[in-house]
């Protein structure tokens, strides 16, 4: 199949922007993430600004405030929370030891990964598919999944603000030991439904499923590693053991408690 020369300004455009990842490792997926998926936002606002829909403007738009948003948030973490730095310290490799060639590999990787989470609202543009009912319905889930991932952060940071030391089991923590992932699973399963009906051609939608299922597996893999160090840090207290095994950890109703032992899981 051919590729559009727009779609080769997204992936330059998520180069330059995921580029910061060289300053700091972790930022190739974090940082560079966030703001990767708002710049792609507002490019596919420039460039098909002669045929946008509402529709299908709401869904760049909603890709820019869901970056803002995570990359805003990642930053003032990074930079502002000393809490944060000291618990992390020693948890997150610094990168300092990798290859520069690897670096290269993971940046590209990274990048070519966010364009492919954004194609369903990409190519609905490129091939001109208008405003349909599942555009609707993509925007509702993909706005629910920022409100989600939102009220996931604000409730931890109040939390720990109560007890630093203890886990958070409270609020949307009593559904889902990791609510923010799962709020990024919606918010990415919302832009896949906003494609349907958009795409056209196997190749299409094989591309986009691709971008899916990696954002899909990061998540999983992010969690994997959210409850190894939880297990570090709270394994030996009764309230944590029972919380561990009576509440899911990303899929609600869905008894699936851990995934420590799934050593695929590695991002």
């Amino acid at each position: 199949m051919t590729f559009p020369v727009s779609i080769w300004l997204l992936l330059i455009v998520a180069l330059v922007i995921s580029s910061i990842g060289f300053k700091n490792y972790v930022w190739f997926i974090s940082l560079g993430y966030g703001f990767s998926i708002a710049g792609l936002g507002l490019l596919m606002l420039v460039l098909y600004r002669g045929s946008l829909t509402l529709g299908t403007a709401l869904c760049c738009l909603l890709f820019m405030a869901y970056g803002l948003r995570l990359g805003g948030y990642l930053a003032f973490r990074e930079f502002k929370s000393a809490t944060y730095n000291q618990n992390m310290k020693g948890e997150i490799k610094d990168g300092k030891t990798i290859p520069f060639g690897v670096k290269c590999s993971i940046w590209v990787t990274c990048a070519a990964l966010y364009v492919l989470q954004v194609l369903p609202v990409f190519y609905r543009l490129e091939n001109g598919g208008g405003t349909s009912l599942w555009v609707w319905i993509g925007a509702a889930v993909m706005l629910l999944g920022i409100l989600f991932e939102s009220a996931a952060d604000l409730q931890k940071n109040a939390a720990k603000k109560i007890n630093p030391r203890r886990f958070v089991d409270t609020g949307l923590y009593r559904i889902v030991r990791c609510p923010n992932y799962l709020g990024e699973l919606i918010f990415w399963t919302g832009v896949i439904l906003s494609g349907i009906g958009g795409l056209s051609g196997v190749g299409q939608w094989i591309m986009a499923l691709i971008g899916y299922a990696g954002i899909v597996f990061v998540m999983f893999s992010g969690a994997r590693r959210l409850e190894i160090r939880q297990n570090k840090n709270y394994g030996a207290d009764p309230e944590y053991q029972q919380y561990v095994k009576t509440v899911p950890i990303m899929i609600p109703f869905v008894p699936l408690y851990s995934v420590e032992k799934y050593k695929w899981l590695v991002a």
